[in-house]
């Protein structure tokens, strides 16, 4: 929460001297002399320092617009690269950031950026090209004509922008010093982790700098303010607050959904609880099933319910009504009565012991599974204990944007070092007799918001706060927001196991529920997705799944990113797919070398997975009058209440 309340300051700090309507007059008449001043100050530009650009404001660059914005000096400045004393300065920066701090956590002690950190004729490169931009830049505002095409960014295709030469110009100026910042950052020779962090750090800061952040360089806000007559500024307030409480940043208007009522709404009944998961059985939706049912591992770190939104959106009711038998692990928001539990707890109790009742109340000989995200890792790990102890109980396995491989983890990469897991072992793990604490939910959210921060951050800051509008109500930005807790032992585990140290992937590295871990000896039929932009997942690592897999593979690419690529029903009619068109079962062990041969085909790529899984899913029979068994009878309807609870 500190440093939600920090940034916001920076912004409230910013707003104080404009709040008052009144203050447009004063605003306006500076802003006609600093557009008088432009051509007698503009004279040839000297490249500042890093640490003296003047983000987001103009206030080193000439007098006249300076005087134009009065609360420039209230504004964040940018980070000096080169003058970066370690990664250690820039988690002090990021920390700034709302709801970033606890992200950031274990940074101070890594080891130092190397002094000469970009080479001698790409710095002078840079430095060349940023002083003809910035002559070319001032040349411009000088003749009060700033280029339209400098301002392509989507922050700034209003015409409000472009109306006054000096909200022109600051616009240009900041997207001149962000790229010129990116440049740098990419310049730097270093470690590619090193690298990685510093590019992401640089991201952020321009990010967060951008004029349009802030109420007194933005003129739509400034308009809205004007229109409303303050009623803009006095409800941003209010969800400025209200965010404050929360921890978080609205995305989306959450009075307008209700779990089991406009979404999750696939008619079924719980039929198995323990303390980890609820087990839920759907409602066949064809005339006849597949003998072989269905159990779907969705990400223990959010709610199932993404993969049953709506009725046309849900990848649970395709697969019903394409003749499986479906059933799905919603997984408990943990709290601290289960604070101690581990990642064998999870392998054992949510997944291992939910596929023998599958089978039980199915009196299927064997099941077919599907692991989204990181219930993808879980799902592979407990096969691969069920195969030490003798035991195959699945025909096949779905790897929906899962990672068994992770030695390209994508951007998420910055998080994780030997500090940073031992910091979270420390404090959460229960490591040396400490009580276990909580992997709180919230914090996941904001980093992946993070992962995107124009996207998914900066753009609601504009909305909710500066225009103090209330976001629109998106079903899959309510499921994003509806974070799930973890024990600390478990998510540290998996911190170190398989980020940190990769171990998964290796026979034998790793003791399971008692048993070595051995990925290679899965031989069943494997369908693999990935997503081509995903953040979280990247396609490449979701595709080295295959050379550590034994069995008959199908490996499909997916357009968008991390969650639109796998949502996409076919009703949409959206996007598009890779395959091999003529797979022999093998894999390419060069992904590039798979994408060179595959084709690509318009549209969802469900189909081609339901069919594919209809091979392994045994002869059609006549439906289940009933949920459940003797055994195991129905507790509750579906949803159930483990999703019900929500992270406080």
């Amino acid at each position: 929460m500190t440093g939600v309340q920090q940034a916001f300051e920076q912004w409230l700090n910013a707003w104080r001297t404009v709040a008052d309507p009144g203050q447009w007059v004063k605003l306006t008449e500076q802003t006609n002399q600093a557009a008088s001043a432009f051509a007698a100050n503009a004279g040839k530009p000297v490249m500042p320092g890093l640490g003296a650009l003047p983000f987001p404001g103009l206030g080193g660059l000439t007098n006249g617009l300076a005087a134009a914005f009065p609360t420039i000096a209230n504004m964040p400045q940018m980070p000096d690269i080169t003058k970066m004393n370690g990664l250690a300065e820039f988690a002090k920066l990021a920390s700034s950031m709302p709801g970033f701090g606890a992200a950031m956590q274990g940074l101070p002690t890594l080891p130092k950026i190397p002094t000469a950190a970009i080479a001698p004729e790409r710095l002078h490169q840079l430095q060349s090209d940023y002083t003809r931009d910035v002559t070319e830049l001032l040349k411009q505002a000088s003749e009060q004509n700033i280029d339209a095409a400098a301002l392509k960014d989507r922050r700034f295709k209003d015409t409000a922008w472009q109306a006054t030469p000096a909200f022109a110009f600051t616009a240009a100026w900041y997207l001149l010093n962000a790229r010129y910042l990116q440049e740098l950052a990419d310049a730097i020779q270093s470690d590619p982790k090193t690298r990685e962090r510093i590019r992401f750090t640089v991201q952020q800061w321009a990010a967060m700098a951008a004029p349009s952040n802030f109420l007194a360089l933005n003129p739509e806000a400034q308009k809205a303010l004007i229109e409303s007559k303050g009623e803009s500024l006095r409800q941003g307030m209010l969800n400025l607050l209200g965010d404050m409480q929360r921890g978080k940043i609205s995305q989306s208007d959450e009075s307008g959904f209700k779990v089991g009522k406009n979404i999750a709404t696939t008619e079924g009944a719980v039929v198995y609880e323990n303390e980890l998961v609820q087990l839920i059985q759907y409602k066949p939706l064809a005339p006849k099933v597949h003998a072989r049912p269905l159990l779907i591992v969705p990400p223990c770190i959010n709610k199932f319910y993404i993969l049953d939104l709506s009725p046309e959106g849900s990848l649970v009711r395709h697969a019903l009504e394409s003749g499986q038998q479906v059933f799905i692990l919603s997984w408990r928001n943990a709290d601290q009565s289960i604070a101690h539990k581990t990642w064998d707890d999870y392998v054992q109790q949510g997944v291992i012991e939910t596929m023998a009742v599958v089978k039980d109340i199915s009196g299927a000989d064997k099941i077919n599974t599907l692991g989204f995200c990181i219930g993808g890792t879980m799902l592979a790990t407990a096969l691969a204990v069920e195969k030490a102890r003798g035991n195959e109980p699945a025909a096949s396995m779905t790897l929906l944007t899962s990672m068994l491989d992770f030695s390209d983890t994508g951007v998420l990469d910055v998080f994780v070092d030997e500090a940073h897991v031992q910091m979270r072992e420390q404090a959460i793990g229960g490591k040396n007799g400490a009580p276990a604490g909580l992997m709180r939910g919230i914090e996941f959210a904001n980093t992946f918001s993070y992962l995107r921060p124009n996207d998914l951050v900066w753009n609601y800051v504009v909305d909710n706060y500066l225009k103090g509008r209330t976001p629109q109500a998106f079903d899959l930005l309510f499921w994003n927001s509806d974070s799930t807790n973890l024990p600390g032992p478990m998510s540290v585990w998996y911190l170190r196991n398989t980020y940190l140290e990769n171990k998964l992937r290796e026979p034998g590295a790793l003791t399971v529920c008692g048993q070595a871990i051995d990925l290679t000896t899965l031989d069943l039929p494997t369908f693999i997705y990935g997503s081509r932009e995903d953040h979280i997942v990247p396609w490449k690592s979701a595709y080295a799944s295959a050379p550590i897999l034994s069995g008959p593979q199908t490996f499909v690419l997916g357009a968008s990113g991390h969650i639109a690529g796998v949502i996409n029903p076919p009703s949409k009619n959206k996007r598009n797919f890779w395959m091999l068109d003529n797979a022999n079962g093998r894999l390419p062990d060069d992904p590039d070398a798979w994408f060179e041969a595959a084709s690509e085909h318009p549209g969802s790529w469900w189909p081609t997975w339901t069919q594919w899984l209809a091979a392994n899913a045994g002869e059609q029979v006549k439906p289940a009058a009933s949920f459940g068994s003797k055994a195991y009878p129905v507790i509750e309807p579906a949803p159930g209440r483990y999703v019900m609870e929500r992270d406080s």
